[in-house]
């Protein structure tokens, strides 16, 4: 499934902060982790949150800050679609910083996906799917943390993905055989297998 044109990235609503901690903190509060290690880390990023009332969510945030990421997952629930991230070089989910305009890291984690796969029509999951947290050297250009909150996002049937200005490349890769040295992608992927099988869940996706 070949990608073979460059979207522009469509500009951002500057009008309002990027999502407030206590936002975040009610997502992350609704959630309910799959297992002990993701609930560990759900108390990490709320510790966090608490510790950075203001600026948790903002990449000025040096010591770390909040991203929110999207596993697009296609119609029949076979491929993902993923970035080769010009920055980290590897392939990796769709998603980023959050941007003045987010109210929730779920319409952020829904707005990084729509400007980096150029899919209209995507749903996303009413609660995170993954949390997971990593040191980066981001925009910044300094080292720090991203406190990355993924979601389960699904495309349309037919749906073909187009490359933004924010990746080297873009391609939908089998769900059981994922890119070499992939870090959570598998975790990730097995996860939003079994939402995608799990009728009620799938219920709850919304754009």
């Amino acid at each position: 499934r070949d990608v073979c044109t460059r979207a522009e990235r469509p500009p951002v609503d500057r009008r309002h902060r990027v999502v407030s901690p206590a936002a975040a903190a009610a997502e992350l509060g609704a959630w309910e982790p799959p297992d002990e290690t993701q609930r560990a880390l759900k108390y990490a990023l709320l510790a966090f949150l608490d510790a950075r009332p203001v600026d948790a969510c903002d990449r000025s945030c040096v010591p770390g800050h909040l991203t929110a990421s999207a596993l697009v997952l296609d119609a029949a629930g076979e491929h993902v679609l993923l970035t080769l991230h010009p920055r980290v070089g590897r392939w990796i989910q769709l998603g980023g910083h959050c941007e003045p305009g987010d109210a929730t890291l779920r319409t952020a984690a829904l707005r990084e996906a729509i400007e980096e796969s150029g899919i209209s029509g995507l749903e996303i999951g009413a609660e995170p799917l993954h949390v997971d947290v990593h040191p980066v050297t981001c925009s910044l250009g300094v080292p720090t943390r991203h406190l990355d909150v993924r979601y389960l996002v699904h495309a349309p049937p037919g749906a073909q993905a187009v490359i933004s200005d924010e990746s080297d490349d873009l391609r939908w890769w089998p769900v059981d055989a994922l890119p070499p040295d992939s870090d959570t992608l598998p975790a990730m992927t097995a996860l939003a297998r079994a939402a995608h099988r799990d009728p009620p869940l799938r219920a709850s996706m919304a754009p």
